[in-house]
């Protein structure tokens, strides 16, 4: 007899964020839940993950000349941003995060 398990991956929801400038909206990896020692954390005591993956890019940041820099990253990119990052905005059950190009401390490959 087999089971059939369920995905922990939630659905994304079918809005498109198009963010503006050198802006760049991320979807926060999650959290761990048990610590290396096995003690499973609760919600509360959980550091706030300083990883994600790049949804959506802007068109860049608007230079001098009136021209647009070129964005280092792309979506579908895994970075790495410090632990404050940006602004978190909720879309349906999805949290995520807006911050500035400039935030991302590295790109991870």
């Amino acid at each position: 007899m087999s089971t059939a398990t369920k995905s922990k991956k939630k659905p994304r929801t079918n809005v498109n964020l198009q963010p503006l400038g050198d802006r760049v909206v991320v979807e926060r990896e999650e959290s761990e839940h048990t610590t290396a020692g096995g003690i499973v954390l609760p919600d509360a005591a959980k550091d706030k993950p300083s990883r994600g993956t790049i949804i959506s890019i802007g068109t860049g940041r608007l230079l001098e000349d009136g021209g647009r820099s070129k964005m280092q990253v792309k979506p579908g990119d895994r970075v790495l941003f410090s632990s404050y990052a940006g602004e978190v905005f909720r879309v349906g059950d999805d949290e995520l995060l807006l911050m500035r190009e400039e935030d991302i401390l590295a790109v991870i490959e």
